[in-house]
């Protein structure tokens, strides 16, 4: 078996000619000609367009908590679109999604829907600005919050571009976003400790929001440090900043009430997508009453589609599931025997790592020791990291071809498919170790 077959080969070809290079967003592109194309999905499994079968530990980014093409939340989906997709007002299952995170997220008092995490991150923004009178955001390297313009900066440029770890430099994402954003964003390295001090003493009254990821889930799944999170929680109320917990990636899969749970950390404000619907169109941002409260008072805030039935349907069936089964605790065992069982494979072989993340939720670098940032993980072997994940592909195991997106499980994935996996690494590994 190749990385690529000749179908998916032949669809790239054909994609290109209408999509620019051939997918529909830049993460989905591997290179030319190493572009896979799928053609279904279930449970833990996904088939490329040439029928090969795979073990899916991409789960769409992350979205996909229970299993591809779940049958209980489709059968909710299709049950409630057959009355109507979309409306100009408002249902009463909104209102039951609404009240079901409140319950299970302890910083939420209230909450809008939305359809994806950048518009969750893009809207908690603009209210934290609006709420506090400041346009200053400070951001973490390596977090990723979406696609708007206002974080879409030190999140994917070699580290050499950020300056010193002491006086960083805002690097943007990408060509067209105008340099006058940056004036309004500072960047510091995560789980600095004596950076973010320094930073808000000199400039904690200007900031409108500190927005982090509780995890670096773009960078390799990198957990805060003991104590960060707590430390971000009370300069922030010592000088009146909107602390902003970005929710997207962790929000329902390291806990029924994400990181706020895990961490018993309460933010201002969280967002959340992902996980939410188990890859259906929907995401969320909320927080403390007072702050959720101007909107609507000369604070906008909306869209066409936030209140579109699938999603919402599909949030509700996987929130209602969430809080019956034990999902999670499942995910958790299964995860950490992977987990368990790749580090393993790595210290037999006398290959350095360092693994990072929650059993739902993980990564690991390899020919280092441990990593605490962006600028750490930088200096691990990303070349045999990408080595080993195009073996694994060759082989029926999927991680994601990029050493930064982190390994996804679901509820459907079985102890036999960790074995397979652990199985296939182990031979693997042993090969490049060669």
């Amino acid at each position: 078996m190749s990385l690529v077959g000749p179908k998916s080969q032949s669809m790239q070809k054909r994609a290109e000619k209408v999509l620019p290079l051939g997918v529909n967003s830049n993460f989905r592109y591997w290179g030319e000609g190493l572009t896979p194309y799928v053609d279904k999905a279930k449970g833990a499994y996904l088939w490329d367009v040439d029928g090969r079968r795979f073990i899916d530990y991409r789960m769409a980014f992350g979205p996909i908590i229970l299993g591809h093409a779940y049958d209980e939340v489709d059968a909710k989906v299709i049950e409630e679109v057959k009355n109507g997709v979309l409306f100009a007002m408002t249902g009463e299952l909104e209102v039951e999604v609404a009240e079901m995170i409140v319950e299970m997220c302890p910083a939420i008092d209230m909450i809008r829907l939305a359809c994806s995490g950048t518009e969750a991150t893009m809207h908690a923004i603009r209210v934290a600005r609006a709420f506090t009178g400041r346009e200053i955001i400070l951001k973490f390297e390596g977090n990723y919050h979406g696609f708007h313009d206002h974080t879409l900066w030190s999140t994917y440029a070699p580290v050499e571009a950020y300056g010193n770890r002491r006086n960083p430099i805002p690097v943007p994402a990408s060509s067209g976003i105008p340099q006058s954003m940056g004036e309004n964003v500072i960047t510091l390295a995560f789980n600095d400790f004596e950076g973010f001090e320094r930073v808000m003493r000199s400039y904690g009254d200007q900031i409108a929001a500190v927005i982090t990821e509780p995890c670096q889930g773009n960078c390799g799944a990198i957990e805060p440090q003991a104590g960060f999170l707590e430390l971000i929680r009370n300069k922030t109320e010592e000088y009146g900043v909107v602390f902003i917990l970005d929710e997207v990636k962790t929000g329902f899969r390291i806990a029924n009430g994400g990181a706020q749970e895990y961490y018993r950390i309460k933010p201002d404000l969280a967002t959340y997508a992902k996980a939410l619907g188990n890859g259906y169109p929907i995401a969320a941002f909320g927080g403390k009453r007072e702050i959720m409260s101007i909107i609507g008072h000369g604070v906008s805030q909306g869209g066409t589609y936030t209140n579109n039935k699938p999603g919402v349907a599909a949030a509700y069936a996987t929130l209602k599931l969430l809080k019956t089964k034990p999902i999670l605790e499942s995910i958790q065992k299964r995860g950490q025997r992977l987990m368990d069982g790749l580090k393993e494979i790595f210290e037999d072989n006398n290959i350095p790592v360092a693994m990072s993340g929650y059993p739902t939720m993980f990564s690991f670098a390899l020919g280092v020791e441990a990593v605490t940032c962006q600028r750490d993980w930088d200096n691990s072997d990303k070349d045999a990291y990408l080595k080993l994940v195009e073996m694994a592909i060759e082989l029926g195991v999927m991680p994601d071809h990029d050493a930064r997106e982190p390994w996804f499980l679901c509820y459907s994935h079985t102890d036999a498919d960790v074995d397979e996996t652990l199985n296939v690494y182990a031979d693997i590994v042993k090969k490049v170790k060669s």
